[in-house]
């Protein structure tokens, strides 16, 4: 590019060639402003999603390319939050994409050190066996009066924040057909 025609490619002076006198359209926008391509053009797909971080619920699309999510957006068509994100909300992305997002079960043994990675199927039997086993060892049917409790406390809930009211709802079921009282939700406390 000559001298001149890098003079003439000024913004000011386009500014001044198109009436653009203010600098609020076209004449200010840079060639490379102009060839770039919004992350959510590229997209194959638009998921529909709702946002991790609280109770509130609102809608993301998730704009997917080649199998790996590239922006995360507020979903217009949400009755929730009509196409809008917090600050937290609008960084799910890098939540998803950080390379330091754990993928794997880990587990740490009683009484060691570190932690080693464990199959899904495994550590769910391990859970699994683990509230069966306490509840069969804690459980009370009945009272000094011979009152029926059918409980136990050796099994409690506390939900996050993060969870929505449906969530919250199905671990409520969950805990009491286990016989567990002690179920409460982190925002309430």
């Amino acid at each position: 590019m000559t001298d001149r025609a890098a003079f003439l490619g000024w913004p000011a002076l386009r500014q001044l060639a198109t009436g653009d006198y203010l600098g609020r359209g076209q004449a200010v926008v840079s060639k490379k402003t102009r060839d770039k391509l919004a992350r959510t053009a590229t997209a194959d797909k638009v998921v529909k999603s709702v946002c991790p971080y609280c109770a509130v619920g609102c809608g993301q699309n998730i704009f997917v390319k080649d199998g790996k999510v590239v922006q995360i957006e507020g979903d217009p068509d949400s009755p929730v939050s009509r196409g809008r994100l917090c600050p937290k909300g609008s960084a799910s992305e890098q939540l998803v994409n950080s390379p330091t997002r754990q993928t794997t079960v880990l587990y740490r043994a009683p009484y060691a050190t570190d932690w080693s990675p464990l199959g899904l199927e495994e550590a769910t039997d391990m859970i699994a066996d683990r509230v069966i086993e306490t509840r069969r060892r804690t459980w009370q049917d009945k009272d000094e009066n011979g009152q029926f409790l059918r409980r136990t406390m050796g099994i409690a809930s506390l939900g996050g924040a993060a969870l929505d009211n449906e969530e919250n709802y199905l671990m409520k079921k969950l805990y009491t057909a286990m016989g567990a009282i002690q179920v409460e939700n982190q925002a309430r406390i």
